[in-house]
């Protein structure tokens, strides 16, 4: 019998390395981040929806700049490009449509 060989999986996003009771405060920072990034993405919507139906936007809640495509492999692109490989930085990717959704990751 022959074994196939499989080449190495990586993780994209490195594992979690919290505390058990670091949790429920993380938690609570993500949660207050959603809400503030929902905010911002509920005033932009109205008045980008009529002209990007179904694109992507990206949000930073802190500056409330945003940056829009049509695909998800380009707004990912359009992040890289204007933000690097840092860490620090935290957006929020809705889809422009009733619901805001695109997915989950």
């Amino acid at each position: 019998m022959t074994q196939v060989s499989h080449p190495r999986r990586t993780r994209i996003i490195q594992a979690s390395t919290l505390a058990s009771e670091e949790v429920p405060h993380y938690q609570e920072e993500r949660d207050a981040f959603a809400i503030k990034c929902r905010a911002v993405f509920e005033r932009l919507r109205p008045t980008l929806i009529e002209t990007h139906y179904n694109w992507h936007i990206a949000i930073d809640p802190k500056t409330e700049q945003y940056l829009i495509d049509p695909t998800f492999l380009g707004i990912t692109q359009k992040i890289h490009d204007a933000y690097g490989n840092t860490n620090e930085v935290k957006l929020t990717i809705f889809r422009l449509n009733d619901t805001g959704t695109c997915g989950r990751l």
